[in-house]
C-alpha cells in the first residue's frame, strides 16, 4: 500500500534540537532542519555522522572543512556531506541554512 501521508509544518512551531537546529518536516527516510541566525564561531571539532546531509545557504557565510579541503558557503550555495565523512563547520557571519538528511538526523539520537 502506498503511503499517502501529507504533513505541513510552519517553522514557528518547530521544535529545536540540542545544537540549536530547528526541526522542520520529516518523512520515513528523509528530514529537513534549519539553522537560523547561527552566530559566528571558531568552529566545531571534526566529527562524523551516520546520515547524509545536503544543504542550501539562505544568508550569511560559513566554512565547511571536509576531506582535506575548506569550502566557503555563501548565499545560494548548496553542499553535500556524505554519510561517515569527517567534517567541521565554522560560522563566519550570521548564518541561515536549510539541510535535508537521509536517514532523518533527529531519529534514534543521530544528531546528538
Amino acid at each position: 500500500m502506498t503511503d499517502t501521508t501529507v504533513k505541513k509544518i510552519h517553522s514557528q512551531n518547530s521544535p529545536k534540537g540540542p545544537m540549536g537546529q530547528k526541526y522542520l518536516v520529516n518523512g520515513k527516510s528523509l528530514s529537513m532542519r534549519m539553522w537560523e541566525n547561527e552566530a559566528p564561531s571558531e568552529g566545531d571539532e571534526p566529527h562524523t555522522r551516520d546520515y547524509e546531509t545536503v544543504g542550501f545557504v539562505i544568508s550569511g557565510r560559513a566554512e565547511l572543512r571536509i576531506s582535506g579541503s575548506t569550502i566557503l558557503l555563501e548565499p545560494g550555495d548548496s553542499w553535500v556531506v556524505p554519510k561517515g565523512a569527517e567534517h567541521a563547520y565554522r560560522i563566519l557571519e550570521s548564518f541561515t541554512a536549510v539541510e535535508a538528511t537521509h536517514p532523518p538526523a533527529e531519529m534514534h539520537g543521530r544528531d546528538e
